[in-house]
C-alpha cells in the first residue's frame, strides 16, 4: 500500500491574478510523483458550476496536469460507474468551493465517501479550495434554523484530513469555526485559513502553512479560547 500523501486546504480569495496560483498547484501536483498527472474534478459544493470547472481545468493545465477530468455528482442520477472508474484512474482529486453542507449531501447520497477516504489511504492526492478544503476536514457545523443560534448542530465530513478548519472567515471573526469547535466538545482543536493562505495536512496530522498564519481555537472545558498559530516556515 502507497503512503498516504499530504492533504492540501487552500482559502480562495485574494490572489494578485489567478496565475498566482500557478506556482501553488505545481508544488501541490509534484506531490503526486508524477510529471503529468490526471486528476479528478469534484464540483458538488458548487452545484457542478461549468464557469468553475472550465477555470480550474486551465488553472491545473497550465501547472502541469495531463487530464482534469470532472466528476458531475449534484443531480439525482449521476454516472456513478464512470465516476468510479475515474478515481481509479487518477493521481490527484480536488475539491471546489461552494457549500460545504451541499457538496457532502451529494457525496454521502451516492454513497463515494468511503471510495473517497480508500483512494487516500492508497496514496491518491486530495486538494481542496474555500468549501472544498472544509470538506476534506472532520466535521463541520449548520443551523438547522438559521434564526436560531440555538439549532447549530455539527455534521460529518470527508474525515481526509483530521482536522476541524475554516477558510477566508476573518471578517467574521471565524464565528462559524469557533461554533464549531464548541460543539465538537472538550479538548477540540479548530484552525481557520485566511484569505489566501494555504494549511498542509501531513499523513500524522503535523500541520504547515504556506503565505500567511493559521489561526487556532480550542476548547477548554466548554470555553473556546485562541490558541498559538502556525505561521509560515
Amino acid at each position: 500500500m502507497k503512503k498516504a500523501k499530504p492533504v492540501f486546504l487552500l482559502a480562495g480569495g485574494n490572489w494578485q491574478t489567478p496565475n498566482a496560483l500557478l506556482p501553488v498547484l505545481e508544488e501541490i501536483l509534484a506531490e503526486t510523483g508524477m510529471k503529468n498527472p490526471q486528476v479528478a474534478y469534484v464540483g458538488a459544493a458548487n452545484n457542478d458550476n461549468p464557469s468553475f470547472f472550465i477555470f480550474a481545468k486551465r488553472l491545473f493545465a497550465e501547472a502541469g496536469a495531463a487530464e482534469v477530468l470532472p466528476i458531475f455528482l449534484a443531480q439525482k442520477r449521476p454516472d456513478i460507474k464512470t465516476a468510479h472508474t475515474i478515481f481509479s484512474r487518477v493521481q490527484a482529486v480536488f475539491f471546489s468551493g461552494g457549500d460545504v453542507d451541499e457538496g457532502m449531501y451529494w457525496l454521502s447520497r451516492h454513497n463515494l465517501i468511503s471510495c473517497l477516504q480508500g483512494l487516500y489511504a492508497k496514496g491518491t492526492l486530495f486538494f481542496g479550495l474555500s468549501a472544498g478544503s472544509i470538506m476534506l476536514g472532520t466535521r463541520w457545523v449548520r443551523w438547522k434554523n438559521p434564526h436560531d443560534d440555538a439549532s447549530a448542530e455539527l455534521f460529518d465530513c470527508l474525515n481526509i484530513a483530521p482536522v476541524i478548519c475554516d477558510t477566508h472567515a476573518e471578517k467574521d471573526h471565524w464565528q462559524e469555526l469557533k461554533e464549531a469547535v464548541m460543539l465538537a466538545g472538550d479538548g477540540s482543536t479548530g484552525y481557520g485559513i485566511p484569505t489566501g493562505g494555504l494549511l498542509r495536512v501531513e499523513q500524522g496530522g503535523a500541520l504547515h502553512t504556506q503565505f500567511k498564519s493559521a489561526v487556532c481555537y480550542l476548547n477548554q472545558s466548554g470555553r473556546v479560547i485562541k490558541g498559538k498559530s502556525i505561521t509560515p516556515l
